[in-house]
């Protein structure tokens, strides 16, 4: 049996207003392909693009897991939040190879607005952001936080931790590799320090970079990530 047909099935979910032709999905499908693999490059903007939800994403992630098999998730800001929250819930996502996850998702995006900014949405219902994969914007409902509140928010702490563990952090029990840029202003790399700290299953590689990870050596650490963990769970 070739290693290749050992490998698990490989995932990629893009980030917040990105989709699944994203520069670093399309680069890592078209490694792959060259090593005979597959990469399912999943659409996350689900339900649909204005009415986002977290737990669509991740319903989304466990169904194109196949019937039966493994998959290895590849997940980036957004998209990698998603897939640590689909790896707490599926065990047939047996690894995870995170881009600058999006840990901490509220908290940090009311922070990021500003207090008045948020009440506006709130009252408003809907905020425009910018779509880097169909350009132009779209108007996000509020429900995306309200959503994203109970799976990974201040909701999911109230109901309390496996193992002492708090909730608003994934519990991923899985081999993990972080990467993440040192001059991240997205989503500072304190978070992914804090994550990887307590769990030994959690490697953290910082990188030279910002929160888009694009450039040449970022993506190449990309590649070489993905391959070794491919590898590893081939064995």
């Amino acid at each position: 049996m070739s290693l290749t047909s050992r490998a698990p099935t490989l995932l990629y979910a893009h980030g917040f207003a990105s989709g699944p032709r994203s520069a670093k999905g399309a680069a890592l499908a078209r490694h792959e392909a060259a090593r005979g693999l597959e990469v399912r490059l999943l659409d996350l903007r689900v339900p649909e693009r204005e009415k986002l939800r977290l737990s669509s994403m991740v319903e989304a992630i466990r169904r194109a897991v196949p019937e039966g098999g493994r998959a290895l998730g590849v997940g980036s800001s957004l998209g990698g939040l998603a897939m640590a929250r689909a790896a707490e819930q599926d065990a047939r996502l047996v690894g995870l190879v995170l881009l600058a996850p999006a840990f901490r998702l509220v908290e940090r995006w009311r922070e990021r607005m500003g207090a008045d900014a948020w009440e506006r949405w709130v009252r408003a219902g809907t905020w425009p952001y910018d779509d880097y994969a169909l350009g132009g914007t779209f108007d996000l409902d509020f429900g995306f936080i309200e959503d994203a509140t109970q799976v990974d928010g201040e909701l999911a702490s109230a109901l309390g931790g496996a193992d002492g563990l708090d909730p608003r952090w994934p519990d991923v029990r899985v081999p993990t590799v972080i990467l993440h840029g040192a001059h991240d202003e997205t989503v500072a790399i304190s978070l992914s320090r804090a994550f990887a700290e307590r769990r030994p299953n959690v490697r953290l590689v910082e990188l030279d970079d910002d929160h888009r990870l694009a450039k040449p050596t970022s993506l190449e650490a990309m590649l070489r990530e993905v391959d070794a963990m491919s590898s590893r769970l081939s064995e």
